[in-house]
């Protein structure tokens, strides 16, 4: 099946945020960033305006411009400022994840908005650079875009003890993805090799994904995850090219990232 080029986008913005609400020692934010911070809600976190315009901002800038937030039933502050706040160039809808059920689940609530489309799946906590997102508007199916190492270590905030817990991929002599490992251990690492990929949950989904994420069952965690319902549409028939970016991912998991998002972000303007 042949598809025109994406330009819808389900952002997961479920998530409880735990490690936000952990206070830190040594950071202070400021009276707007503590009430986000401590909601857990880090899409909303000020970075002069909240993180997640700046990822939108992003994602329209290569083209994907119909979005979907994923959304919890308590989520008033992200639904709240979205329907109000000034947009140019794209639209934003909501699904509503009644609970926290991992992200395969939160993809399945987004059934409806993709329809027969299909859509860009990423975390509401990582800014993907746009030089990254745009190299899927080429691509024919669904795509996972995998960060060089290099472009992680030196584009990114993350430390890289953290990088090294990443999941890898690989791909086949086709470059449709092959391995998928969470958590790799240091063997594993040696044996991926250098042309090894890292996943940031940056993915291009057919509506095949529905399907995959109804039919897997609940992984070890007690969550449904996008991972799992990825490797069964690949045995579905529905292979994921490996697209490789030397790009770094900024990532908003804990207080401790704030400052360091702010300085890499600098002036950067956002534009809905």
């Amino acid at each position: 099946m042949s598809y025109e080029a994406p330009h819808k986008a389900v952002i997961l913005a479920r998530g409880l945020g735990s490690r936000m609400r952990k206070e830190a020692e040594g950071v202070d934010l400021s009276a707007e960033q503590s009430k986000a911070a401590d909601a857990g809600v880090k899409a909303m976190i000020s970075v002069g305006r909240p993180f997640l315009d700046h990822v939108i901002t992003a994602i329209a800038d290569a083209g994907f411009t119909d979005i979907c937030l994923v959304i919890g039933p308590e989520h008033d502050m992200i639904r709240d400022y979205y329907d109000n706040v000034e947009k140019q160039r794209v639209s934003i809808s909501y699904a509503v994840q009644e609970e926290p059920l991992g992200t395969a689940n939160a993809v399945l609530a987004a059934e409806e908005f993709a329809g027969d489309d299909r859509v860009l799946v990423i975390n509401s906590d990582n800014y993907y650079p746009t030089a990254a997102l745009e190299l899927l508007q080429d691509v024919p199916g669904s795509a996972l875009v995998g960060f060089t190492r290099g472009g992680m270590l030196t584009k990114s905030n993350i430390a890289p003890e953290r990088i090294a817990a990443f999941a890898l991929a690989t791909a086949d002599s086709e470059g449709n993805l092959d391995e998928l490992v969470e958590k790799p251990e240091p063997a594993t690492i040696e044996r991926l090799g250098d042309d090894a990929v890292i996943s940031m949950n940056c993915w291009l989904c057919t509506p095949a994904i529905f399907a995959a994420a109804k039919a897997i069952p609940m992984s070890a965690r007690g969550e449904y995850e996008i991972t799992d319902a990825v490797r069964r549409a690949i045995d579905d028939g529905d292979p994921y090219a490996v697209v490789r970016a030397d790009e770094g991912v900024l990532d908003m998991s804990n207080r401790g990232d704030i400052a360091s998002v702010v300085e890499a972000l600098g002036d950067r303007e956002a534009r809905l």
